[in-house]
C-alpha cells in the first residue's frame, strides 16, 4: 500500500514520462492514421492517471474532513474507518485517539463535577444552622435540612416564606444582599429575628453573604440563620447582674465621695499640697467611677426595657444651646473653640430630654478629649426629611479604620474614650427614640458623629364651625 507522498510522487513520475514521450513521438515522422490514434490513447491514459492520483488523495481527505466534523460537534463515539500505513491511515488512527481521550475527559469532568456537587450538597445539609441559597436575582435555589425544619415547605418557596414570620425579614436581607452587593447582617436585639416553637420561642440572627466567581461577578447569596437563644439569655443575665451590681456599688462609692470632698474642703483639717493633690486624684477618679455607674444602669434599663423614655417635643436649638452652655467653660480652659451652626426655626423633635442631654455630653466630652488646644468643635442641625440631623464634629486624632465598626460596642476593648459604654449608650438612646447613628473619621482628620431623631408630629387644631 502507497503512502500519500508516494501516491503523488508515482503519480507527477507518470505525467512527466507521458508529456516526454508524447514530446518524442511528435517529432518521429510516423505515417498514417495509426500515429493519431495513439497520441489520442496516450492523452486519455494521462487525464485517466491524473484524475485516479487526484481522487486517490481527495476521497480519503473527504472523508477525514466529514470524520473530523462529527467529533467537533460532540459525537464523540464516532471513529473514522481509515486504515493503513499511510499518512491517511495515520492522520485517522490519531483522530481515533483525539476521540476517545476527549470522550474520557468530558466523562470525568462530568464525573468530577457530580461528585463536586454531591459533596457540596453534602456539606449543605450537614451544617447544624438554616442555610438559604438564591441565585443572583434573589430566586430560591437551595435549602438545607435545618432550613426546612425551621421554616417548614415556605423554606423553598418564595411566596410562601413571604408569608411566613420572619420570612419578610429573610426576602427583604436577600433582595439588599443583592442590590448592595454586599453582606447584610442583624446584629442589634431589635433587629432579631423570633421564631416560636410550641411554647418557647428562639431568636436568629440573620447574615446574608453574596456569593461571587473569580471575576468578581455576582452568583447568588446565602443567607444564614443562626440560633442565637442561649447567648441572648447569657447576656440579659449578665446585663441583670451588672445592673444590680452597679446599684450596690454605688451607695458606698457615694459616702467614698462624699469623705473625698471634704477632706479637699479642708473640713477635716488643712492639707498640705501633697496631700490634697493626692484627695482631687481620688476625687476625679471616683468621678470617673460613678459616671460608669451611671452608664451601666442606663444601659442595663435600656436593655431590660426598665428604661421609659419620657418622649415630649422640644426645640432643637434649645437642646443645642444648652449643651455648648454646659461645655462652654471645659472648652475654654482647653482652648477649643465650640461653634454652635443651626436656624432657631428647626422643627420640634420627639425626644427624651435626659436621653437628649445624656447623648451630647457623650459626644461633647469624647470629642473635648481628644481635640487638641487650639482646635475646634462644630454642633449643629438640620432637617432631613422626617428627622432632625445632628451633627458633633471635630479636629481631634481620629479614630483608625479598623476601630469604627466596633467603637459602639459594649465594654469596647479598642475604645479609648473613657470607660468604653459612653458610646455604646448614645447609640441605645437614639435608637430607642426611632433615630440612627453614624460615625465618620480618619485618623489624623478628625471624628464627625451623626444621628437623627424624629420630628414630632404636627396636630391639627379643628374648630367648631357654627351652622345655622
Amino acid at each position: 500500500m502507497l503512502n500519500l507522498t508516494q501516491r503523488l510522487i508515482l503519480g507527477c513520475a507518470i505525467l512527466a514520462g507521458l508529456v516526454v514521450w508524447l514530446g518524442i513521438l511528435a517529432h518521429k515522422p510516423l505515417a498514417g492514421a495509426g500515429y493519431d490514434g495513439l497520441v489520442d490513447m496516450l492523452a486519455i491514459a494521462a487525464v485517466a492517471i491524473a484524475m485516479a492520483t487526484v481522487a486517490a488523495v481527495l476521497v480519503p481527505l473527504r472523508a477525514l474532513a466529514r470524520d473530523a466534523r462529527r467529533i467537533a460537534q460532540g459525537d464523540l463515539e464516532h471513529r473514522t474507518d481509515q486504515t493503513g500505513r499511510d499518512s491517511f491511515g495515520t492522520i485517522a488512527a490519531e483522530m481515533n485517539r483525539i476521540a476517545v481521550r476527549l470522550r474520557d475527559l468530558r466523562e470525568s469532568d462530568a464525573g468530577r463535577r457530580q461528585m463536586e456537587f454531591q459533596l457540596s450538597d453534602a456539606v449543605l445539609q450537614s451544617i447544624f444552622e438554616p442555610i438559604i441559597v438564591t441565585d443572583a436575582k434573589g430566586h430560591l435555589l437551595k435549602v438545607n435540612q435545618a432550613a426546612t425544619e425551621l421554616l417548614g415547605a415556605a423554606a423553598g418557596d418564595r411566596m410562601a416564606l413571604n408569608n411566613t414570620p420572619g420570612g419578610e425579614k429573610i426576602l427583604s436581607a436577600i433582595r439588599d444582599a443583592v442590590s448592595l452587593q454586599k453582606a447584610v447582617a442583624t446584629e442589634d436585639e431589635a433587629a432579631l429575628l423570633p421564631m416560636r416553637f410550641g411554647d418557647n420561642e428562639r431568636s436568629f440572627r440573620l447574615r446574608t453573604t453574596p456569593m461571587r466567581d473569580s471575576e468578581g461577578r455576582l452568583l447568588g447569596t446565602v443567607t444564614t440563620l443562626e440560633d442565637v437563644t442561649f447567648l441572648q439569655n447569657t447576656d440579659r443575665f449578665k446585663t441583670q447582674f451588672i445592673s444590680v451590681a452597679s446599684r450596690k456599688l454605688r451607695d458606698p462609692l457615694l459616702q467614698l465621695r462624699r469623705g473625698l470632698y471634704a477632706l479637699g474642703k479642708g473640713f477635716a483639717g488643712e492639707l498640705t499640697s501633697l496631700q490634697a493633690e493626692l484627695v482631687a486624684a481620688a476625687s476625679d477618679e471616683s468621678q470617673k467611677l460613678d459616671d460608669l455607674m451611671g452608664d451601666l444602669i442606663e444601659v442595663a434599663e435600656i436593655d431590660t426595657g426598665k428604661r421609659e423614655m419620657k418622649l415630649e417635643n422640644l426645640r432643637p436649638i434649645t437642646i443645642l444651646r444648652e449643651a455648648v452652655d454646659r461645655y462652654a467653660d471645659p472648652a475654654c480652659e482647653k482652648k477649643v473653640h465650640i461653634e454652635l451652626k443651626a436656624f432657631a426655626d428647626l422643627a420640634a423633635i420627639r425626644a427624651d430630654r435626659r436621653a437628649a442631654r445624656s447623648i451630647f455630653d457623650n459626644l461633647l466630652t469624647n470629642a473635648l478629649r481628644f481635640t487638641q488646644p487650639g482646635g475646634e468643635i462644630l454642633i449643629a442641625a438640620e432637617e432631613i426629611k422626617n428627622s432632625v440631623q445632628f451633627t458633633v464634629r471635630d479636629t481631634g486624632r481620629g479614630i483608625e479604620a479598623e476601630r469604627l465598626n466596633a467603637i459602639f460596642d459594649r465594654f469596647n476593648a479598642s475604645s479609648e474614650a473613657g470607660t468604653g459604654m459612653g458610646l455604646a449608650l448614645v447609640r441605645r438612646l437614639v435608637e430607642s427614640m426611632g433615630g440612627q447613628i453614624a460615625v465618620e473619621s480618619r485618623l489624623g482628620h478628625g471624628t464627625t458623629f451623626r444621628f437623627t431623631l424624629p420630628v414630632a408630629a404636627v396636630n391639627e387644631i379643628r374648630h367648631p364651625v357654627e351652622v345655622g
